[in-house]
């Protein structure tokens, strides 16, 4: 059994969304007898292996590893022989009990915000010019799984020009200013939040119920304007294929993994963490195992929200036009090293003719979304 299943069971919660309850459960159970079983069966030397179900729950850290893998497949054919960068948007600290109320309107305004952000500082002929692609990657939580909303784009650096007869390429360092990126950012955010309050999306509970009054979320507003928010970017990779195998870290990522985890008892928890504000120094913090099943759960996404986004050039519906006419007026591609599917092989005679039989497979408990 897994550490974090181990801890898992060791637990009571209380208080929790159903969708966490669902992750919970999940996670508790992965390739355990409650989620069933089935039989791996070599047809060519009739050797039988019995494998306990997997959960396949979005935030179970035993379960993202196949994921991944085609999800990196799925991108490299849409990458594009130019520079990348990695920008990563963050949300005021002020925000964080607003945000955890209204989950899912809140992080698609968060997506969105950043997404149109780039988008339209890249089309402006001072910058670049050019329609760009963006894929975002929301996260929720810092290292030491505090609550921490943020999203990771990954932006080409170049694009189709605004009368469609040209690619334009960016210089090799990030092509627009930081600093006009985060009060654009910061601009669009807060006119979005604002917007959802007078439609009267938002809900407000305890210490955030204050909210309901214009004149304190006005004041809240008026505040975050005046703070300078937090984005950067970092430097530009080697090479396309680099890019979608560094990115592909972060897709698939849960709040935390075992590999993270050094040790526990039926009362602490001690993990290791990387502090970024104290020169990314690795350390170890050591948590009531209450306290750190209540903050993996803070991380567990709405049901059916969608926290990978694909924007401008790599929208679905623009890869077979734009993203196409792209790779045709740049003259040239990258070969990318194509990773050969992953195929069960018998671990005897190594024959791949295998039949998988199901057994007692109760999807109740598994835990999708």
């Amino acid at each position: 059994m897994y550490k974090i299943q181990q801890i898992f069971n060791t637990v009571k919660i209380n208080n929790v969304s159903t969708v966490q309850i669902k992750a919970f459960h999940a996670i508790r159970n992965c390739r355990t007898p409650k989620l069933g079983m089935h039989i791996n069966h070599c047809k060519e030397c009739n050797h039988s292996e019995v494998l306990f179900n997997s959960c396949r729950n979005r935030h179970c850290p035993i379960c993202q590893g196949s994921k991944q893998h085609e999800w990196v497949q799925a991108q490299l054919k849409k990458l594009l022989p130019v520079s990348y960068f990695h920008i990563v948007f963050t949300l005021p600290h002020e925000l964080n009990s607003i945000i955890l109320q209204n989950q899912e309107i809140m992080y698609s305004i968060l997506l969105k915000s950043a997404a149109e952000t780039i988008k339209e500082l890249a089309l402006d002929s001072k910058y670049l010019g050019a329609q760009i692609g963006i894929t975002e990657v929301l996260h929720t939580w810092g290292q030491n799984l505090s609550y921490h909303p943020h999203v990771h784009c990954l932006v080409p650096g170049g694009g189709i020009s605004s009368d469609g007869l040209r690619f334009v390429r960016s210089s090799k360092k990030f092509f627009l200013p930081v600093k006009v990126v985060s009060r654009k950012f910061r601009g669009k955010f807060l006119a979005y939040l604002k917007l959802a309050w007078k439609d009267n999306k938002l809900s407000f509970f305890k210490e955030s119920l204050k909210f309901e009054n214009e004149d304190i979320f006005k004041n809240l507003l008026d505040e975050l304007y005046t703070k300078e928010w937090v984005v950067y970017c970092k430097k530009p990779f080697k090479t396309p294929y680099h890019v979608v195998k560094y990115l592909g870290r972060y897709t698939h990522r849960v709040a935390i993994s075992d590999a993270r985890v050094r040790e526990f008892d039926a009362d602490t928890v001690t993990f290791k963490w990387k502090d970024y504000k104290d020169n990314n120094k690795v350390k170890f913090m050591k948590l009531d195992i209450a306290e750190f099943v209540r903050r993996f759960l803070l991380h567990v996404l709405p049901t059916g929200f969608t926290k990978i986004r694909h924007y401008g050039l790599l929208a679905s519906r623009n890869v077979g036009t734009k993203l196409l006419l792209c790779i045709k007026l740049i003259g040239k591609t990258t070969k990318l090293p194509i990773e050969e599917k992953t195929t069960k092989c018998c671990p005897v005679c190594g024959n791949t003719s295998i039949a998988i039989y199901f057994i007692n497979t109760n999807e109740t408990e598994s835990g999708f979304s």
